[in-house]
């Protein structure tokens, strides 16, 4: 198997994980608000990544100077990406959320353009079209519900979702110099630190909020926090630099959209709802677009295997699973 086929894998496999992500943070936000969620989900996430570092025994070695280095990409994701996400979710409905996230492809492809100087073709510029086009026309037919319309809730939404295309344009830099673990791991601390640190801020303002351990008394709330921790922040985040690594900016974006795709099927199987003749349209235009954008991609430019990073980060022992 070839390093792109492990790459696609590996694209593939976070996109199904951050699918049924939307679910769980619903689930977290009725027991906690926002911050604690997110404190609580990195406090996870930390845990289990320096309880990896210990059983495999392969410590991250980093300098202050790659930490400032990195911390540009913490900020991007988890700190914004996570914070304009839940804070997001609070004033506006999945389904709106849902269609703004699909622009994120089309972010991408603009910033990949202009600062990664990648090469796209017209073909994967309206496949890329065509994949968002399908996941918008699943939600309106679905049907919004405008009465709960809130330019708030859109407006971070859209941050969330920019956020998002930077995070991928400045990763691509970045796993060229190092390992998907070690981009993972750090923006991980970074991330618990930061989280953890406002939410203590906010419990020491508000003295009468929640307390901050109250929410683990009601089990759906860690089944829910578990998942976000381990599986939507650790593990999608570990097989998203691993593809970033080896896949275009612009065609890693666009597996985002069939993250649509997997939220309606987690709807179907966790909530029960029925699935309509509209998603098998939708998700149709949606793989079409996807496929497409992979497909006819520009000739690769030659590269150089000196790059730091490049060559040992498929043999980092955490990776090797």
């Amino acid at each position: 198997m070839t390093d792109q086929q492990k790459a696609y894998i590996a694209a593939l496999l976070s996109t199904a994980i951050i699918g049924f992500s939307f679910l769980f943070v619903k689930i977290a936000l009725i027991s906690a608000s926002p911050l604690d969620t997110l404190a609580h989900r990195f406090t996870i996430t930390f845990l289990v990544a320096t309880l990896l570092l210990v059983v495999k025994k392969a410590p991250v070695k980093v300098t202050r100077r790659d930490v400032i280095k990195i911390l540009p990409l913490a900020i991007l994701y988890p700190t914004l990406f996570f914070a304009f996400q839940a804070f997001g979710l609070v004033y506006t409905t999945s389904s709106e959320a849902g269609i703004l996230n699909a622009v994120i492809p089309i972010f991408t492809l603009f910033l990949a353009t202009i600062f990664l100087k990648e090469r796209t073709t017209l073909l994967q510029k309206i496949f890329t079209v065509v994949s968002v086009t399908g996941v918008i026309f699943i939600f309106m037919m679905n049907g919004l519900h405008t009465a709960n319309y809130s330019l708030l809730g859109v407006f971070l939404i859209l941050l969330s979702a920019l956020t998002s295309s930077m995070y991928s344009v400045l990763a691509r830099k970045l796993v060229r110099q190092y390992s998907p673990f070690t981009l993972t791991y750090v923006i991980t601390a970074l991330g618990f630190i930061s989280f953890n640190g406002i939410s203590i801020v906010d419990h020491v303002m508000h003295p009468s909020a929640t307390s901050y351990f109250a929410p683990f008394m009601n089990a759906d709330y860690i089944i829910a926090i578990i998942y976000l921790g381990v599986l939507s922040s650790l593990c999608s985040a570990l097989l998203s630099n691993y593809s970033i690594s080896k896949l275009e900016a612009t065609k890693m974006s666009v597996f985002g959209n069939l993250g649509t795709l997997i939220t309606i099927i987690a709807g179907v199987l966790i909530l029960n709802e029925t699935l309509q003749f509209h998603h098998f349209i939708g998700a149709a235009i949606i793989l079409i677009g996807v496929i497409g954008t992979n497909l006819f991609g520009a000739k690769k430019r030659p590269v150089d295997t000196n790059q730091r990073g490049l060559s040992h980060s498929v043999h980092e022992p955490i990776q090797s699973k």
